[in-house]
């Protein structure tokens, strides 16, 4: 049994133990990994990418850099704010709880049917309007963290002061 307890390093943060582990990026944090990705892409997609990470960082500068799931890209702060990941015809960026956010700009053109998320498909030759793109990310933050400071509905009234729910 105790050869399946497999031991971390001292140096090891509790960011590390969060993002994804393979063989190959287990000793790399997760931004020099998305600038890894941003390289390899070496075409307008990488250049995309790299253009809206800085965005997210300039609208949150205490946004946390993630890397999950299949290799992704996550940006976070109280929560998921998005995530961005590039496909062969579209930079894609996938915001966790988009559809609570108000977008005047009308950024959002994918993943619209769903109740929860919002997406932003970029394809070559498009630029996002900069200012209304961390206006979004800036909404993202504060909600997540108005939803982090919500007390829990899971307990419901029964789980408050009342004790144990009545018998029947």
């Amino acid at each position: 049994m105790a050869r399946l307890i497999k031991r971390l390093p001292m140096t090891q943060t509790h960011e590390d133990e969060n993002m994804k582990k393979s063989d190959t990026h287990q000793d790399r944090s997760a931004s020099e990994l998305i600038s890894k990705r941003i390289a390899e892409l070496e075409d307008w997609r990488g250049e995309t990418l790299s253009r809206m990470r800085k965005l997210i960082k300039q609208a949150d500068p205490d946004v946390v850099e993630e890397w999950k799931w299949m290799d992704v890209p996550v940006w976070s702060h109280d929560g998921i704010i998005c995530t961005g990941e590039s496909y062969k015809k579209v930079v894609k960026l996938t915001f966790a709880k988009g559809a609570f956010l108000k977008d005047p700009a009308r950024l959002f053109n994918s993943s619209l049917e769903g109740n929860t998320r919002r997406a932003i498909d970029i394809h070559e030759g498009e630029e996002v309007n900069a200012s209304a793109f961390k206006a979004l990310v800036r909404q993202a933050v504060a909600h997540n963290s108005s939803e982090k400071s919500k007390p829990s509905t899971k307990a419901g009234k029964r789980g408050s002061s009342q004790g144990a729910p009545a018998a029947r």
